[in-house]
């Protein structure tokens, strides 16, 4: 009996070391590893992280290298290309100007392409002094062109209809006598104050364009053209040739009216009317240029004024 016990005794000895064994090798490798792995996290989680770079890019589609005429994505930049300066950039390209900087519109040799504008220089444009020739050349353009009937038409058909001298009659016979008076006091002033007047005291009689500035300034000065102009010389001063020119005009027209008009009273008051249709005329001259780049969008360049 005892040595059956002890036999058996004997025979579980091996099974238990057995058992023993394959405990220990079925939980040693988890252990390693987890000893492992719980010292790599630890050596991880003790070393300082750098920052990571910022990328910032735009939605793009995707790249098709199979495509022959494929092109580059957009550049992906991170944060430190922020620091980097901005390429110069190239100062010969071209600037679009500014409405600011913009040339005023040129002045036309007529207006809506009917009207005499031939004494009308374009804004900021410098001229060489007149000549006595150019002076009377200008005087008979605007006296004897086509287009100069236009006026004294007007006028006569005012006069006509306000019965401005009875001894005209009225009709057509009527209004042909005052159309004959107005183109006669017309021809005489432009001689007498762009012309003659102009040669003897050396000034200018052509129309100089403000072109910037506002209405009233721009109005403004186109008025005060009437008694003021520039010289041969560039410089401004009182504009006697309109101011004695156009008087004078208006004395010399008593000596082909009717005896009734050749007093002071009708001599000043012509003297007003020519001064006053001059002084209109230089405020239709100063936005004209605008008027035409307006509904015209500018002039064909041979209509544009061309001064020597």
């Amino acid at each position: 009996m005892h040595s059956l016990f002890s036999s058996k005794h004997r025979s579980s000895r091996p099974r238990v070391s057995l058992s023993l064994a394959i405990f220990f090798l079925g939980t040693a490798p988890h252990a390693f590893l987890g000893t492992t792995l719980h010292a790599q996290q630890a050596a991880v989680s003790d070393t300082p992280s750098a920052p990571a770079p910022i990328l910032t890019a735009s939605t793009s589609t995707p790249l098709d290298l199979t495509r022959s005429n494929f092109t580059i994505p957009p550049y992906i930049s991170s944060s430190a290309d922020t620091d980097q300066p901005a390429p110069p950039a190239d100062i010969d390209a071209p600037q679009a100007q500014s409405p600011a900087n913009e040339p005023p519109p040129k002045q036309t040799k007529r207006i809506l392409g009917i009207l005499p504008n031939f004494r009308a220089v374009s804004a900021d444009v410098k001229l060489p002094p007149q000549t006595v020739k150019q002076k009377f050349t200008t005087a008979f353009e605007d006296s004897f062109d086509y287009s100069a009937i236009f006026i004294p038409a007007a006028l006569a058909g005012y006069n006509l209809a306000r019965n401005a001298d009875p001894e005209f009659g009225t009709g057509g016979l009527g209004y042909a006598r005052y159309l004959w008076h107005a183109a006669a006091d017309q021809t005489i002033e432009n001689i007498l104050v762009e012309g003659i007047v102009p040669s003897i005291t050396h000034q200018d009689n052509r129309y100089y364009t403000l072109g910037r500035g506002g209405f009233w300034k721009r109005t403004g000065y186109a008025i005060s053209r009437v008694v003021v102009t520039r010289n041969d010389a560039g410089n401004n001063v009182f504009n006697s040739s309109e101011v004695v020119g156009a008087g004078a005009a208006a004395g010399i027209s008593t000596l082909y009216y009717p005896s009734r008009e050749r007093n002071a009273t009708t001599v000043i008051g012509n003297w007003g009317v020519n001064v006053g249709i001059d002084g209109v005329s230089f405020i239709v001259k100063e936005f004209w240029p605008d008027i035409n780049h307006a509904l015209f969008h500018g002039a064909p360049p041979s209509q544009v004024v061309q001064h020597q």
